[in-house]
């Protein structure tokens, strides 16, 4: 099997100054490093000695990267093993005019040790999972539903389970256990498994707290972890100021349905078309995302949900609403079917409807082959849309 995290080329590209770089374990952040920035000097803090000795004498930074001129690239990777090292790499920024990469999996333990975070004298990049347009004529979606897209994934498929559960295993010992984010262990495991379930669901931590037999105020501090540690993401309720009322709680997604898989312990049961359903809508999730990042679009993403139970998957706000004019959006509804229905419309046309709100595309996504126009909404396979949105022509 041909290892695809040094051969495919990811979006995103590094800056010219001081950066951090974060993203959750085996998306491929030390990869894309070595090849966006081979000259770089590397230190690596999961080497244990190395990161005893800066933990105890952090100045031995400067001697450790040595005599380079200024401008000359420094690579600190799982820098949040070592938080005192961030006034260091200040001074050193100020004093040799060195541009360091700050590379981990968390910015948590580095805010929690007090750590400077240098102040906005670097920038953050965010790493993801493998992209559709990255994978390219390589993507298959059945294998993404099922497996997600996870390079340390795709590097071997037919290995993906054990892959994944390795990953959690690791999660859980490097992340979780050894820096020391919950007291005990057995509360959080039970937490994990039903985060899993409710990937891509309306967050209900009432619900959550009882089904993990967790107290309330402790779902809420595990899943700060999972979004810290950049695993999870929430996907909130789309608040337009219209007399309809609307959802108010979040959509929880996994970074990754082959993370989800393995939370929930499924990773040995064949996925259900609920799950697939979940898994679909979060591929989309994604992929908006990673659009919107890589290309600084930056808008805001959301679902909308009426106290009637309509409910759009996603809505990208194109135009903040103003006094002189209404706000932009794009619609996109999700179904995880062959053939696609006209009844899914319908949240979409009615929000069309109301003034106050612009509706600039209706889009419905879903797992046929075939696309339509109807009446100005747009009916597209998964992959047709996919090439659609990365093409710019979504938003």
């Amino acid at each position: 099997m041909h290892d695809m995290k040094t051969e495919l080329e990811r979006l995103l590209e590094p800056i010219e100054r001081s950066f951090f770089l974060f993203g959750a374990r085996g998306t491929g952040k030390s990869t894309w490093l070595r090849q966006k920035l081979p000259d770089a000097v590397r230190l690596d803090l999961l080497d244990t000695s190395l990161q005893q000795e800066l933990t105890a004498f952090p100045f031995h930074l400067e001697a450790l990267v040595g005599n380079h001129p200024p401008e000359t690239w420094v690579i600190l990777d799982e820098v949040q093993k070592v938080p005192a090292l961030m006034d260091e790499v200040h001074r050193l920024m100020e004093t040799k005019r060195w541009r360091f990469v700050l590379c981990g999996s968390s910015a948590r333990k580095l805010r929690r040790g007090g750590a400077n975070l240098l102040a906005g004298r670097a920038l953050t990049l965010k790493m993801a999972p493998f992209s559709f347009a990255e994978l390219g004529e390589r993507f298959d979606l059945s294998q993404a539903l099922e497996w997600g897209l996870l390079p340390v994934v795709w590097s071997d498929l037919p290995m993906a389970p054990d892959i994944l559960s390795a990953y959690l295993d690791t999660y859980l010992r490097e992340e979780i256990r050894e820096e020391g984010v919950v007291r005990k262990l057995a509360p959080f495991l039970r937490f994990l498994t039903v985060a899993g379930q409710v990937h891509g669901q309306v967050l209900n931590l009432q619900n959550i707290s009882r089904e993990a037999a967790v107290p309330r105020s402790s779902v809420e501090g595990y899943f700060s972890i999972l979004f810290d540690t950049l695993v999870a993401h929430q996907l909130p309720a789309y608040r337009p100021a219209l007399k309809v009322r609307e959802a108010a709680h979040p959509k929880f997604f996994w970074v990754d349905s082959g993370m989800a898989r393995a939370a929930a312990g499924l990773l040995r049961d064949r996925p259900d078309r609920t799950w697939l359903g979940a898994s679909l809508e979060s591929l989309i999730f994604h992929e908006l995302r990673t659009f919107n990042t890589v290309h600084g679009c930056h808008r805001p993403l959301a679902y909308y949900r009426t106290a009637a139970g309509a409910e759009i998957d996603f809505i990208i706000e194109t135009a903040r609403r103003r006094a002189s004019s209404p706000a932009s959006v794009v619609c996109i509804e999700v179904k995880m079917a062959e053939r696609w229905n006209r009844k899914w419309e319908r949240a979409m046309r009615d929000l069309n409807r109301l003034s106050g709100i612009h509706v600039e595309k209706m889009i419905g996504v879903y797992t046929g082959s075939r696309a339509y126009h109807f009446d100005g909404l747009d009916v597209l396979p998964v992959e047709q849309f996919l090439r659609r949105l990365h093409d710019g022509l979504v938003f």
